[in-house]
């Protein structure tokens, strides 16, 4: 056994598991990673993983796994950028554990993130939000289900696997209602729900029954909703909704663009952007400012308010007819 497998192992067990104490969706990232990158190391050195030494896995090398990713595997800029961040996170563990090589562990950490272009982010206006939430028949069980959880998804602006994470428990109905939800980096926060959310949440609890533990929003058999579950059912809805609200037709509707909605909302109501980053539990305030670039109504908004240059347009005047006669020979 060489020394990238202690380092590699004592990175998951020491580093993220006990230090860190990453979420099991941050574990099974990094994990992704170092399968996709040990895999390429051996098609590129012919040796198998449990032979590479950290020396093999040089800028060189990680440059062309980068550079693999992009190519051959389609991954864009922000997929490359998180691969490359869990790369630097076992080279910054691997650093004083290994001082023999820290040439090597120094030229791999000095590989930059890829810049990339910002898309405008996607999200539904008050009118598709509308069809989106009456598209399911909520004279069966599961469009009720599915209703509630996209109500709450819209109003609260939970992630996926905050919204499949949620137990009964989670839900307080009472004075000051709001939804309880433990959050990336392992961040708790509560959500307040309007009294729309309150309604809905209310009957579909005394549908569901007593069960603290149980999950809000189970499938029929009473388990959790996986996260695919829950974009194909976003998905579904959408394609109906799109039946009686054709602008929801172009554009790709995901749990996220609930999420993204939900924010819109607050921010054209006038809510700071301080105050919608710790709503969506963002870590950064900065990330909040994706909305403000969204807004069309806010720059119009600006723009009303901006004295407009004194000029006025030039005047056309048509050529003399018999040059233009000439002109034209």
């Amino acid at each position: 056994m060489t020394d990238l497998a202690p380092v590699l192992q004592g990175f998951f067990t020491d580093r993220l598991a006990r230090q860190k104490k990453a979420s099991p969706h941050t574990v099974a990232a990094y994990r992704d990673t170092f399968k996709l990158l040990l895999s390429f190391a051996r098609e590129r050195t012919g040796m198998p993983p449990s032979r590479l030494s950290l020396a093999d896995l040089n800028a060189t090398l990680i440059g062309a796994f980068l550079q693999h990713l992009e190519q051959q595997r389609g991954n864009g800029g922000a997929t490359r950028n998180a691969r490359l961040a869990a790369i630097h996170s076992l080279f910054r563990y691997a650093a004083p554990r290994a001082p023999e090589h820290a040439a090597v562990i120094s030229q791999v950490l000095a590989i930059p993130p890829r810049r990339r272009d910002r898309a405008i982010i996607s999200y539904l206006t008050p009118e598709e939000t509308d069809a989106l939430l009456a598209a399911p028949d909520r004279t069966a069980w599961h469009g009720r289900r599915d209703h509630a959880l996209l109500l709450l998804a819209v109003q609260t602006g939970l992630r996926v696997s905050e919204l499949t994470a949620l137990t009964h428990q989670d839900t307080h109905l009472g004075t000051g209602p709001h939804v309880r939800c433990h959050g990336k980096a392992r961040k708790d926060r509560a959500t307040p729900l309007t009294s729309q959310t309150l309604k809905v949440l209310r009957t579909w609890l005394a549908e569901l029954g007593p069960a603290p533990d149980g999950p809000l929003f189970p499938t029929r058999a009473g388990g959790r909703l996986s996260r695919d579950a829950v974009e194909l059912l976003v998905t579904k809805h959408a394609a109906a909704a799109a039946d009686s609200c054709p602008s929801i037709k172009p554009k790709n509707v995901t749990p996220h663009t609930l999420r993204h909605t939900a924010a819109m909302a607050l921010l054209r109501s006038g809510v700071d952007t301080s105050v919608i980053a710790l709503w969506l539990g963002h870590e950064d305030a900065e990330t909040t400012q994706i909305y403000l670039h969204a807004d069309m109504t806010i720059k119009e908004q600006a723009l009303a308010r901006v004295q407009p240059p004194s000029t006025s347009p030039g005047r056309y005047r048509p050529p003399d007819t018999l040059l233009a006669f000439l002109d034209n020979l």
